[in-house]
């Protein structure tokens, strides 16, 4: 790795060293990160859940996936542009490094206004497309066109994260997402205890403070990396470099783009069971969310040390890592499952005291939360091809898992067994998900992946 990168405050060189540590140290503020991120959605519910009511937090839990649907497909090309970085930096290339940012950051400002107005353009289809309760409709409805206008914030921090992920840094943005968490749960209660704002408070909040994030992040990378240069009103697109983020991102995009879509397909069904139970459905998603943070920390870090040491062509400190990172995520997916299983009651009525609600959350968080460490698994195994570039094989796994098994097994059993036994069907499209990759890496042919080209020994060799 360069001289100039390794002596940068908080990059980490993942190309030495012990796996299971750097993979373990990588994720600890990405931990902290995912939870300062969670907390938007975990704040917003709990504010609307006891002092606006379940209609408001049945509106924050579904009007979440209608918002991630349009956001998802340009994070998609963000993950291929990290997978990109950390692999020109496993090689030393930071020219190449400063042309990928380059021509992310443009690719940025030229799909935000489209995504935007494509998004509130949409928000009443979609809403009235996934059944919200007519108690809720005009709420989440509010709430989806506030996050949609200001949306450039939320897309910019998470391009702003993957640069720094992909450069081996995930110390600095836990530093700006903690600012603006703590900024929105103060601009929170003020918009809605203060100011009587109800939903339309959470969402101005939660846009307020993803800007100040993004904001934040841009002036930190062009201070404290200097061949790095983010300039708004100049736009510099390497064509060779937006193919090989469009290679890459496409997959990724519609991974999560298919798996918004599904998210809305799974939320029109549990919405046609009513109120309470959408807002029981919608607390539990929201602890669930927590405790699987830290496999989603495994697998971003994962996805880093993998994408360094492909571009570095050591492929054997790929599969050491990748052993590392099962074996540390499936025993943390454990230890969650066994501290959040016997608090769920509790946990659940901070959101809500309704008995209904309560009850309708422990259905979800018994079926999906027991089970979760097949989940991990799989997303580390994904996050492995991911980093080396391949990243057909997620996405495709991803697409049967969702709508090969989830889906239907959902409105099966949710037909033959009742409500409640819906949430199985998780487990169904994990296991086969999980089959799909296992095979995929066990076969190798994602080690000839790697966009950069060793000059003695390529990705693709061992």
């Amino acid at each position: 790795m360069s001289q100039v990168i390794k002596r940068a405050h908080g990059a980490m060189d993942m190309t030495q060293g012990s796996p299971a540590r750097l993979i373990v140290t990588f994720s600890l503020p990405l931990l902290v990160g995912n939870i300062f991120q969670q907390l938007y959605n975990m704040v917003d519910s709990i504010v609307v859940g006891n002092y606006v009511g379940a209609s408001a937090l049945t509106a924050v839990g579904t009007g979440f996936p209608v918002v991630f649907l349009l956001a998802s497909l340009f994070i998609g090309f963000a993950m291929g542009a990290t997978v990109m970085i950390a692999q020109y930096i496993g090689a030393g290339d930071q020219a190449s490094v400063a042309r990928t940012v380059d021509t992310l950051y443009s690719a940025l400002l030229i799909l935000i206004l489209p995504l935007s107005l494509l998004g509130v353009a949409l928000t009443t289809p979609l809403l009235t497309l996934i059944r919200v309760p007519g108690e809720a409709f005009d709420q989440a409805r509010v709430y989806c066109i506030v996050i949609f206008a200001g949306g450039v914030g939320s897309l910019g921090y998470n391009v702003n994260a993957g640069i720094m992920q992909g450069l081996g840094d995930s110390k600095t943005p836990l530093l700006f997402l903690a600012v603006a968490c703590v900024l929105n749960i103060i601009l929170d209660l003020l918009f809605v205890l203060s100011f009587g704002l109800g939903v339309f408070g959470v969402a101005l909040a939660t846009i307020i403070a993803q800007i100040c994030s993004w904001v934040f992040g841009i002036f930190y990378i062009n201070w404290k990396y200097p061949f790095l240069h983010i300039r708004f009103l100049q736009m510099r697109i390497d064509r060779k470099l937006l193919g090989q983020i469009v290679r890459l991102g496409v997959p990724s995009a519609i991974h999560q783009c298919q798996f918004s879509v599904a998210i809305l397909i799974m939320q029109a069904l549990i919405n046609g069971f009513g109120n309470d139970f959408a807002a029981g459905f919608s607390a539990a998603n929201k602890i669930d969310s927590f405790a699987f943070m830290p496999i989603q920390s495994f697998c971003t870090a994962t996805t880093t040390f993998v994408g360094q040491n492909m571009g570095a062509g050591q492929l054997d400190r790929v599969k050491q890592g990748t052993r590392s990172a099962l074996l540390v995520s499936t025993a943390v997916c454990l230890v969650m499952t066994a501290i959040v299983i016997p608090l769920r009651r509790p946990l659940l009525m901070l959101f809500n005291r309704e008995s209904a609600v309560v009850a309708a959350g422990e259905a979800y968080l018994l079926r999906v939360l027991t089970p979760m460490f097949v989940l991990a698994v799989m997303f580390i195994l994904s996050s492995v091809l991911r980093g080396a570039g391949a990243t057909m094989v997620p996405m495709a796994a991803s697409i049967v898992s969702q709508w090969g098994a989830r889906l239907p097994a959902a409105y099966l059993l949710a037909r033959w067994f009742g409500p409640e036994e819906l949430y199985w069907s998780y487990l169904i499209g994990w296991i086969l998900g999980l089959a799909i990759c296992l095979v995929s890496y066990g076969r190798g042919r994602w080690k000839d992946k790697c966009v950069v080209v060793q000059p003695r020994e390529s990705c693709g060799d061992g």
